[in-house]
Order: C-alpha cells, then sequence, then structure tokens
C-alpha cells in the first residue's frame, strides 16, 4: 500500500500531519492526524451543545490522548484507544459505532444478552446522529491540541465552552512528561510568608524587627501591612502600604451610617507619602491642631459634625470603621492647643460636645454619613453586600487636579522617553 503525508493548517488553531494509507489489494483504507508542534503548556477541554444537524458537521481534531464523553447516554472513548484523527462530530460517532460493532457477531454467539445490550446502545448512538433532542459533546486532552470547529470565528460561539487547564501529575505521566517540581510561584510564596526585616525603633531607636506581610483585600487589591515591636522600651505601631500603583482616577467613598452594625465594616487608608511631606491640621468645628505625622492622601470627613480630618492625620490603617473613628476621637482629645494652662472653658466645653457627639455616633445612637477622599484612589471601606450593589455606600471616581497630582509628585515623572533624554545628557 501507499502511505500519504499532508501538513496542512487549520484555521485558528495551527498545523497538523495528515497521514492516508491505501492498500489496492484489498481496498483498505486509514487516516490519522497527528500535531505537527510540541505538547502545549496546559491542556484544553471542550464543550459543545449539540442541537442541530450543522453542529453534527462541526471540524473536530481529536488526538490519541484525547478522551471524547457523551454525558446524556455515559459515553466515552477512552485516551489511547484510538488514533488521531481529522473528522467530525459526527464522525466520532459513526467510528464510536464501527468500533461496537466490530465483534458483535463474536458476542452474539457467546453471550447473547451482553449483544442485545451493546445493540441497543448502538441504536441509542445512531439517534444522537438525527439530533431529535440536544445533547453534550465534551472533548478533553490534557496535551491541548485538539479542536473543535468554531463556525463563528473570530467572534464567539454560545454553544462551545473552551477551557484551558493545568496538567495533573498522572495526565503528564500519561504523556511521557516529567513532573514539574520546580518551587511554587515567588508571587504565591510571597502571599503566604511572613518576612522580616532588621530596623530601629521610631521612639528608643533600639534595633528592632519588622514584620511584613502582603495581603489580598477582597473586591479591592492587594496590600502591604507593616508591624513593629520593640523588645526595649515595648512601643508598638504598625503601617499599612499600597501594594500597586497610584490609580488613573481617585476616589470618594461615601457611607451613611444608619445600623449599629456598620461599626464592623472594614476599613483601609493607606498612605502614600506626597512630594512635600508638610504637616496637615485637622478641625473639628472650630477645633484646629496640625498634626506630627507626614502628609498622605485620605482625608476624613463628617459632615454632621463639621468636621474633617485632613491628609496624614492617622496614616495607613487597616481597621474598622469604629476604629477608625475612635482613633480620631483619641486624636482630637491629645490635641496639644485643647490640654493644659492653654485651655479655655469654651474650647473645653465645644471639645466635650464634639467628642459626646462623636461617641453617639461609635454607638450607632446617631446617623451620619463618613466620606473618605483619596487622590490616591487607594483606599477601601468594606461592601457588605458584595458582589451585589451596597445601598448605603457610593464610591466615585473622579479626576485629580493639577494640585492633587503635584502633592502625589505625579506632575514632573516621566514613565516615558527619559532613558533617551539621559543618554543624550552623558
Amino acid at each position: 500500500g501507499v502511505t500519504r503525508l499532508l501538513l496542512a493548517r487549520i484555521p485558528f488553531f495551527r498545523e497538523v500531519i495528515v497521514s492516508s494509507f491505501a492498500c489496492h489489494t484489498c481496498a483498505w483504507s486509514n487516516a490519522e492526524i497527528q500535531s505537527a508542534g510540541r505538547i502545549q503548556e496546559q491542556g484544553v477541554r471542550y464543550v459543545l451543545a449539540v442541537a442541530s444537524r450543522q453542529d453534527m458537521n462541526r471540524e473536530v481534531v481529536k488526538t490519541d490522548c484525547a478522551t471524547v464523553r457523551i454525558p446524556e447516554l455515559d459515553f466515552e472513548i477512552p485516551a489511547f484507544s484510538q488514533k488521531g484523527v481529522l473528522t467530525t462530530v459526527e464522525g466520532i460517532i459513526d467510528r464510536a459505532v464501527a468500533g461496537l460493532e466490530q465483534d458483535q457477531p463474536v458476542r452474539r454467539a457467546t453471550d447473547e444478552e451482553v449483544a442485545r445490550k451493546i445493540d441497543e446502545f448502538i441504536g441509542k448512538l445512531k439517534q444522537l446522529k438525527e439530533v431529535h433532542s440536544p445533547f453534550t459533546f465534551v472533548l478533553d486532552d490534557p496535551s491541548g491540541n485538539s479542536f473543535v470547529e468554531n463556525p463563528q470565528a473570530p467572534q464567539k460561539d454560545d454553544a462551545l465552552v473552551v477551557t484551558h487547564y493545568r496538567r495533573t501529575p498522572e495526565q503528564a505521566a500519561a504523556l511521557g512528561l516529567e513532573l514539574d517540581e520546580r518551587p511554587a510561584d515567588s508571587a504565591e510564596d510571597l502571599r503566604n510568608e511572613v518576612l522580616q526585616f532588621n530596623t530601629n525603633c521610631p521612639e528608643c531607636n533600639a534595633p528592632a524587627s519588622t514584620n511584613m506581610k502582603l495581603v489580598q483585600i477582597p473586591h479591592f487589591k492587594e496590600v502591604i501591612i507593616m508591624a513593629t515591636n520593640c523588645d526595649s522600651c515595648g512601643h508598638r505601631t504598625n503601617e499599612v502600604k499600597s501594594g500597586g500603583a497610584i490609580e488613573p482616577q481617585g476616589t470618594r467613598i461615601t457611607l451613611q451610617i444608619t445600623d449599629p452594625s456598620d461599626m464592623t465594616r472594614d476599613v483601609l487608608k493607606v498612605p502614600a507619602l506626597s512630594s512635600h511631606g508638610g504637616p496637615s491640621c485637622p478641625s473639628a468645628g472650630g477645633l484646629t491642631g496640625c498634626s506630627p505625622l507626614q502628609s498622605e492622601t485620605c482625608s476624613v470627613e463628617i459632615p454632621e459634625l463639621e468636621f474633617e480630618l485632613g491628609m496624614g492625620a492617622l496614616g495607613g490603617k487597616f481597621t474598622t470603621l469604629e476604629g477608625l473613628l475612635k482613633d480620631i476621637r483619641d486624636l482630637v482629645e491629645r490635641n496639644p492647643f485643647t490640654l493644659g494652662d492653654s485651655s479655655t472653658p469654651s474650647k473645653m466645653e465645644k471639645l466635650q460636645e464634639f467628642i459626646g457627639k462623636l461617641q453617639e455616633i461609635i454607638e450607632g445612637k446617631t446617623k451620619a454619613h463618613i466620606i473618605m477622599d483619596d487622590p490616591a484612589g487607594n483606599s477601601y471601606l468594606q461592601n457588605t453586600y458584595a458582589p451585589e450593589e451596597d445601598p448605603e455606600l457610593r464610591v466615585e471616581r473622579y479626576e485629580r487636579t493639577f494640585e492633587q497630582n503635584e502633592d502625589l509628585g505625579l506632575n514632573d515623572m516621566r514613565t516615558e522617553g527619559y532613558e533617551a533624554d539621559g543618554a543624550a545628557g552623558r
């Protein structure tokens, strides 16, 4: 006989080798297909909802390591039980029918009951070709080299679902591949590991250690939490840094507090030091005092109390709404201009009135609004209805002003073309 080989390229797929053998003596013929490329990085699974005769005519590339399943009949063609073939969905069923009918004469002579059940099943397979009712055709190939035609390509085919997956060790061994024993991805290791580095205590300057952990905030982004504990003086501090870049737009988050349970919402107030590094001044109904902390990007406002906490007054925090309000209360109480000999009865009275109203909000006795305005877009307030919309929470995106970009150091920042300018200056 004669074997013919043809290198063919299947549109929207890849190159394959089609081999055809024909015997002129007995008229026997056979056709096989092999991938002209390597085993792919991932396996592939095609799930086709067959609902018409047109679906039966879709071209199918089935390699010898692919598995075919029809769940409605609990039917499966195991891997390595057939040679690779370039055919159609109907052709796959015809080959299965031919394989089952091949030994039926012997079965009828040896076991009529088994032969009768196989005849019934063959009848069900033949009925599938008429598509009297929809059925599912599943082609699963760990090598990633099988294919089911999408007649609407390059548009999406609603009847065809394509899934790429990572091979199991058993599938890799069946393909003759070495198991990948490399360590897990370094980024994944970083998420599961607490890093530690040496530093000095900000209070007593004694040697101390800082722990750092990368944390994924659900429905938000990754942040870095750092905590320092000094064994000499007992000072403890924690800080939150953004794990990514400054967002293209600023974020304004408005929450209407209507229930005491709102106090348990998670709050992420991420710092991003400005290019100026000057102090900010929180105010509370005429009470003012400069915070010694560096300027950062998120401000907090409570309109009902005519209170606004400037950028950087509390630093980066990952806490609850109750914890944030208590920190604001403590910050106002420690204001040096309202304590000691410098205070006046009117200032003390106004301070106590403000703290009382703030405490009522913390205890859920008074409804109020909390507004977090972050030009860097890196702050977060938990949506307790996620992934649904929260009726009490409003998140707005806005374009930063020139002054806000200046505070963030973005106006003079260049990310393109700087290499050429640097080379010209040398």
